[in-house]
């Protein structure tokens, strides 16, 4: 069984690595289930196995995608709180781990943000709710810190979440596709001034 549920494992995957590839490049109405098969190397009708439709693959890889990056942020924001970090350096090491997602996975962050602003899709709540899960886990490091009074009281704490996260998304959607001569660790240094509030040149 073990066997078994391992290989189910491994075609989702190729699945789902085929699909993102395929609509971030000519979007999601122009890509087939038969394009998608074919990329995988499966059978049109292992795709249908797996998934009741095209419109289910999606929802499913967008709800995989973003649980694998909020796990990241998770562990990345729990690894320095755990050596007795301060919650601005979680943070931090969210925003770094977040840009180590996105390089590893770039058409995934490309699709997630074209799909972002549409409203006409089926799949517009589950959007949301994938969403909603990526920015809770910002949400709950910026409560922390302003209940340590690392942050201001008055602090707007889900647009505050909203704007790091899209901050990170943005950014480093720029970086890979007008500037991928900067090395992670620039891109990194330049959110980490940004959130420490030191854009306006003060000594660090």
């Amino acid at each position: 069984m073990d066997s078994s549920h391992s290989r189910r494992d491994a075609t989702r995957r190729k699945l789902f690595d085929a699909a993102v590839t395929l609509i971030a490049e000519q979007g999601f109405s122009s890509t087939t289930v038969d394009e998608i098969a074919e990329r995988a190397g499966v059978a049109k009708g292992t795709v249908y196995y797996n998934f009741a439709s095209k419109n289910v693959l999606f929802e499913e890889l967008l709800r995989h995608g973003i649980e694998l990056l909020a796990t990241s942020l998770q562990s990345a924001a729990d690894e320095v709180t755990g050596r007795g970090g301060s919650r601005i350096d979680a943070l931090d090491a969210m925003i770094r781990a977040g840009l180590d997602f996105i390089s590893r996975y770039p058409a995934l962050t490309q699709l997630y943000v074209a799909e972002l602003w549409r409203t006409n899709r089926a799949w517009q709540s589950t959007l949301m709710v994938v969403r909603e899960r990526a920015i809770t886990v910002v949400e709950t490091v910026l409560r922390e810190a302003v209940a340590r009074a690392e942050l201001s009281e008055e602090i707007d704490v889900p647009l505050t979440a909203s704007a790091l996260f899209g901050m990170v998304l943005v950014a480093a959607l720029d970086w890979q596709s007008y500037q991928p001569d900067r090395s992670i660790d620039e891109v990194h240094a330049a959110l980490s001034r940004l959130l420490q509030g030191r854009v306006g040149g003060q000594a660090s």
